[in-house]
């Protein structure tokens, strides 16, 4: 995703998501994000798109093997959780004292 200016997207890390397209499609359900990759239109979500890993062994690892991790899947893919309203939200941003804030348009609370 080449552009000129960098993207803004209004999921950050440690925000509560549900996914909403894919094979973890899961509307009820929400999940931790764990990192954000802006440049890639990305999102790593907790428990979502596990893939398995072969590894080699290392100094930290001794044995190798299988492991299992979770992939990054498209940030159009997600919602923001709305605790309060209970569902999926959409995000409105307000200025509010100089600064921006992320408001909840289901329930109208500001997002922290």
């Amino acid at each position: 995703m080449k552009t000129r200016f960098k993207p803004k997207f209004n999921i950050k890390k440690g925000d509560t998501v549900v996914v909403i397209a894919g094979d973890d499609k899961d509307r009820t359900k929400p999940r931790k994000v764990l990192e954000v990759i802006p440049d890639k239109a990305r999102i790593l979500v907790e428990g979502v798109n596990i893939i398995t890993k072969h590894t080699k062994p290392t100094a930290q690892n001794t044995k190798g093997g299988i492991v299992k991790q979770e992939a990054p899947i498209a940030i159009s893919n997600v919602m923001l959780w709305d605790a309060k309203a209970g569902k999926p939200t959409k995000v409105n941003r307000q200025r509010e004292e100089g600064k921006l804030v992320r408001i909840a348009k289901k329930s109208g609370e500001v997002i922290k």
